[in-house]
């Protein structure tokens, strides 16, 4: 008679070692997977509150956007007839602040020059926020330069009064650099600050 193919020890003794190893694995498995759910609950409940300050932080610099493009339209696209024959183009950077610094009194200069400035820091505060894809120094110089330069064109082309400056375009985008550094560049971190990414 035939010797019989010889048995697994596995066949011969059912809950032998294999059965408790994956009984183990499972074990762990499962501890593992009851450790990981509770992590996500804090997070999830975050977010909606997150979402909720953002969207009101985004409308109160749109607000404020707005606000301060009416004002800028009233201060450069308001005609002056009085100032037509003292006005000229100017097309050479750094004319006309030679010809600010060189006024007798000094009170003159500050007001022309501090007035272009204070009038680019908004941008450099408020774009970031409302836009983040515009965070950066020079996406920030180069929007605000746009900008301004559209509204040196208007002016020398449509107001009477007005003539286009150079020089006023680089006070302003200087003005825009200085606000974006100072705090334009916090608030947008903080506004469109991203979430941690859960493990």
């Amino acid at each position: 008679m035939a010797r019989g193919t010889p048995r697994s020890r596995a066949a011969l003794h059912p809950g032998t070692p294999k059965s408790a190893g994956t009984a183990k694995s499972k074990g762990t498995a499962t501890k593992t997977e009851r450790s990981a759910k509770p992590r996500r609950t804090p997070r999830s409940g975050r977010s909606p509150l997150r979402f909720v300050a953002r969207l009101l932080a985004m409308l109160c610099a749109f607000t404020f956007m707005v606000a301060f493009a009416v004002v800028l339209a009233k201060l450069t696209l308001q005609p002056s007839p009085a100032s037509e024959a003292l006005t000229h183009t100017n097309l050479r950077p750094g004319s006309t602040l030679r010809a600010y610094l060189d006024q007798p009194e000094l009170r003159d200069a500050v007001r022309q020059i501090g007035g272009n400035v204070l009038l680019g820091i908004p941008f450099g505060v408020l774009v970031p926020v409302v836009a983040p894809s515009t965070r950066g120094v020079l996406r920030v110089l180069l929007l605000t330069a746009t900008v301004m330069l559209l509204v040196e064109f208007a002016q020398g082309a449509l107001v009477t009064g007005r003539a286009f400056d150079i020089d006023d375009v680089i006070l302003n985008t200087t003005g825009a650099l200085v606000g974006y550094l100072l705090l334009g560049r916090r608030l947008s971190r903080v506004v469109h600050a991203r979430a941690p990414r859960s493990s």
